[in-house]
């Protein structure tokens, strides 16, 4: 704070004495831009000392946790050369089976997971996380070498799994009985980019709303059946990717969530702290994630959401209505974000409108967001870039771009934010699919609205006073088409402490 001050107080003098053009003028301008420089290589090295200071806490604390709860034992799962029937003990008893491993391992456990598609007990769609324990992918086969982003370990059911994961999420965590708790979910990827139903890929057809280059059409939502265009994938099925709640420490991080449904991350918090960190969102739809608090007490729920890419995040429909959302802060949990890049939502970055009724509750809820790039996040509605989302108390929601974060009263702390500097977007831009983003920039909506007042439909319900009926099309450019995840992990690394950096 002080060193803003400083360049307040100095670009005042500049500008009050560099109107004459005079020797010792121009001296006292050259001194001016000089402690200027000074000034911002000063704040500078104080943001990343700042950072490094925080980071080394927060995997300090994060090594404690788990120190004090590891049973010692580790477990491997290998899809490729794996045997239900091998103890799991050692890279050559490896079991092939994740679920398998998960329900024989003691609380406590490290798994590691080498590279594969795991999909569950007869490969039904769905792991279930029930215990405490630490589930570590991205391994090579002998487990010699481990690089999430080389080596990936999918959760990647496709059309063949609707009859037999239900209404599961691709990994349920509901894991109680223990504050201190540890759950460790490390180096996985998600993508229902193959489960998911959506329109073929037409260009020529504005139903199928296929921008040129794209995989397919837009998503296709629960009841809906869009007419003239033939589908693909399976169904549409209201799960996350990630879900259910826990109580304990919870750490989310290396993962990648790709063409989630309804949610990426949805989870609640029964006391303790989520550490979600050093992800990927791509293409998910309604929100990238939320951790709702879940006691009474809400000093016993927190977290914390940092160094994450989250990009396309879509609407609940098809009109941008609602959600869209890259990081929602729930009620009950105090939440810091930071150090994020959030890019691309369909409503807003970051939604802050869920107020506790409680107004002693409400008052005492810490939320931050600190040191995030925003990109991109224009809103049609507000028709301005919508960084936070927050209730305006008159029927609407207020949209606020991160210049004016100071002035948003529910932050507590807000130092930092900015929408990404030109030095880094083309870079950032290169690292997107480049038709995907094409499309996105493009987007528009189209309504159409038709009533004949004559019609014997309305003529009828005029006569026994019922509401006149009336059709209503909406055609859109683009709406959660799926995402090549392949290109998710190109994401990773891309600005240096912002967003996903190389997985360790």
């Amino acid at each position: 704070m002080r060193i803003g001050k400083i360049f307040t107080t100095l670009t005042m003098v500049a500008m009050l004495l560099v109107g004459g053009i005079t020797p010792a003028s121009a001296q006292l301008n050259k001194l001016v831009q000089k402690a200027k420089g000074n000034a911002q290589r000063i704040t500078n090295v104080v943001e990343k000392a700042q950072d490094a200071k925080e980071a080394k806490q927060a995997a300090e604390k994060e090594a404690a946790y788990q120190a004090d709860l590891s049973s010692g034992k580790v477990y491997y799962v290998n899809a490729a050369t794996g045997s239900n029937r091998n103890d799991g003990t050692t890279p050559q008893t490896a079991i092939k089976d994740l679920q398998k491993a998960i329900n024989i391992a003691d609380e406590g456990s490290e798994i590691r997971v080498a590279e594969g598609n795991y999909l569950g007990t007869l490969d039904q769609g769905y792991i279930e996380v029930t215990k405490y324990m630490s589930i570590i992918g991205g391994y090579n086969s002998d487990f010699t070498d481990r690089n999430p982003i080389k080596y990936i370990t999918w959760i990647r059911p496709d059309e063949r799994h609707l009859g037999t994961s239900g209404s599961h999420a691709s990994m349920d965590i509901n894991v109680t009985g223990k504050a201190k708790g540890v759950v460790l979910i490390d180096g996985f990827s998600f993508d229902k980019g193959q489960y998911n139903r959506y329109c073929a890929y037409d260009p020529t057809n504005p139903v199928a709303a296929a921008p040129e280059g794209c995989e397919t059409g837009r998503i296709v939502c629960v009841d809906e059946s869009p007419s003239g265009v033939p589908m693909i994938g399976g169904a549409p099925l209201s799960v996350p990717l990630m879900r259910r709640n826990v109580q304990g420490h919870v750490t989310i991080r290396n993962c990648t969530f790709v063409n989630g449904y309804d949610f990426a991350i949805s989870m609640g918090c029964k006391g303790g702290h989520f550490n979600i960190y050093n992800n990927v969102f791509v293409a998910n739809r309604m929100t990238a994630c939320e951790v709702r608090g879940m006691m009474a007490d809400q000093s016993l729920c927190s977290m914390e959401f940092h160094h994450n890419t989250v990009l396309f995040t879509w609407c609940r429909t098809k009109v941008m209505d609602g959600q869209g959302v890259a990081f929602r802060y729930h009620t009950g949990i105090s939440t810091k974000v930071y150090n994020n890049i959030l890019g691309c939502s369909n409503m807003a970055a970051l939604e802050r409108v869920f107020l506790d009724s409680n107004a002693q509750k409400e008052a005492a809820r810490f939320t931050a967001a600190t040191n995030n790039l925003f990109f991109m996040n224009f809103n049609t509605m507000h028709n301005g870039n919508a960084d936070i989302m927050l209730p305006s108390g008159g029927g609407k929601w207020l949209f606020v771009d991160a210049s004016r974060f100071e002035d948003v009263e529910q932050l507590n702390e807000y130092e930092g934010n900015m929408e990404m500097p030109k030095e880094h977007i083309e870079k950032f831009t290169a690292a997107i699919d480049a038709a995907y983003l094409k499309g996105y920039l493009g987007i528009n909506i189209q309504q159409a609205q038709s009533y004949d007042r004559n019609s014997g439909a309305n003529q009828l319900n005029r006569l026994f006073g019922q509401n006149q009926q009336g059709t209503e099309i909406v055609r859109v450019s683009m709406f959660g088409n799926r995402y090549p995840y392949m290109k998710a992990f190109d994401l990773y690394g891309v600005i240096d402490g912002y967003g996903a950096q190389m997985p360790q």
